[in-house]
């Protein structure tokens, strides 16, 4: 098997699809592992250790498409690089399909067998590959949110932890699965008053166990997401429905009774963004105002923190690209539920339910 890691060509994307140690174990077992030229450098790894870890170097990211049966990434494809797609050909990323009809469509014109990420499901609904960049996103959104939050970066001037005698900052976190925990997790660490909305009441409780009456925990209802949204100085969107389109839960009408100079963080904007006012945005360019609040919409947030990010997530995909070479893509599909589960499209089939609902499309069996 021919297996190819591209650079990540996504604005401020360092991360990167497989470290050294991954091309050395597969090649191991028979593989060939091309890298593009500079790929590991945003995340601190040269060209010379993935050669000497038994990978070819090739000179651009078209070259590592055109000669590979499978393409390992972090980030989905972007436009700039459908035309560069083999027809039948195998890419295990990140693919958030259910927000992105074109690049579904790209896949599906070049019957791709298209493995995400975000779906990859354990038996007891454990999502190994998405937990640790959720894990990762959720505790740099409250790091965002609180550098935003600064007067000199248009912020109210709220600090989240306060002093003694003056009231601490408010942070409203809409979901309670990994991300919503993370965030939790880091907002009471600087001391804020945090407040947890989720609509699975057995989550709930995991959540209120967890941090022992530190944070309020309220069942997510239009009313009570309203009213925790107005008071927040932050909040954090981490709502995901996997595979599918997050819904807005957060409307525009709230939105504009917020606090000026508040802040949101839509962690959630991969898959269209839990908030009605969120939208995408860049390293670059990564906030806007809408109605007096500050919104930040990076869609690649753990990008920011490459090595550690890399060094995450890779550690949990090698085990099932072993899987992959050592018994073909399909065997391998056919022989792991969990890696099945993955399985967005399949050779001209949209075969998850949540991307064909959101694209009004046919779902299909891939066998």
């Amino acid at each position: 098997m021919k297996i190819g890691v591209p650079r990540e060509i996504m604005e401020h994307e360092y991360r990167v699809g497989m470290m050294p140690g991954g091309v050395r174990a597969l090649t191991k077992l028979g593989a060939q592992v091309f890298v593009e030229r500079g790929a590991g450098e945003g995340s601190g790894y040269a060209d010379r250790a993935y050669e000497e870890a038994g990978a070819m170097l090739v000179a651009s990211t078209e070259a590592v498409y055109r000669m590979c049966d499978l393409v390992v990434k972090v980030k989905e494809p972007l436009p700039k690089e459908y035309p560069w797609i083999q027809k039948g050909q195998a890419i295990f990323t990140f693919l958030h399909l259910a927000a992105d009809r074109g690049l579904t469509e790209a896949l599906l014109a070049a019957e791709v067998v298209g493995i995400a990420y975000e779906t990859v499901t354990l038996p007891d609904g454990v999502r190994p590959l998405l937990r640790p960049m959720s894990d990762i996103a959720g505790r740099l959104a409250v790091q965002v949110g609180a550098c935003y939050l600064q007067r000199t970066n248009g912020g109210s001037g709220v600090l989240l932890s306060g002093i003694p005698g003056v009231e601490r900052g408010r942070v409203t976190i809409l979901g309670g699965g990994t991300v919503g925990t993370s965030a939790a997790k880091m907002a009471v660490g600087m001391g804020a008053r945090v407040t947890v909305l989720e609509q699975d009441s057995n989550r709930l409780r995991i959540v209120d166990d967890l941090f022992g009456g530190r944070i309020t925990t309220l069942i997510a209802s239009s009313e009570t997401i309203h009213a925790a949204m107005v008071q927040a100085d932050l909040a954090i969107g981490a709502v995901l429905v996997s595979g599918a389109r997050t819904p807005h839960l957060v409307t525009s009408q709230t939105v504009a009774q917020m606090r000026k100079g508040s802040v949101i963080v839509d962690v959630s904007i991969d898959q269209g963004g839990c908030v009605e006012t969120a939208r995408k945005t860049t390293q670059a360019d990564p906030v806007y105002t809408s109605h007096g609040v500050i919104h930040y919409g990076v869609a690649n947030l753990p990008g920011t923190v490459p090595r550690t990010s890399t060094q995450a997530l890779t550690s949990m995909t090698l085990p099932y690209l072993i899987k992959l070479v050592q018994r073909g893509v399909e065997a391998a599909l056919r022989d792991d539920p969990e890696l099945a589960s993955g399985l967005n499209v399949f050779r001209g089939r949209v075969v998850h339910s949540g991307v064909a609902e959101a694209h009004g499309m046919r779902v299909e069996s891939w066998q």
